[in-house]
């Protein structure tokens, strides 16, 4: 129990990150049809299943600016 009060002041921010990214790529995915790479399914998949690296793939990859 110790080992978690130790880090938490650590894993609270990256937690929370986390959560960010991942509501706002879901929501940018879910708003949008056209994607450089893939399509709608599989960019939800990508970024709900890949937990901190799925919504940066998402954001730096997949995201259609256009």
């Amino acid at each position: 129990m110790e080992f978690i009060r130790e880090y938490l002041p650590i894993l609270i921010p990256i937690v929370v990150l986390e959560i960010g990214l991942m509501i706002y790529a879901l929501s940018h995915v879910l708003k949008h049809d056209k994607f450089k790479f893939g399509n709608k399914a599989m960019w939800i998949v990508v970024v709900v299943l890949i937990q901190i690296i799925g919504p940066i793939l998402y954001l730096t990859i997949g995201e259609d600016n256009e």
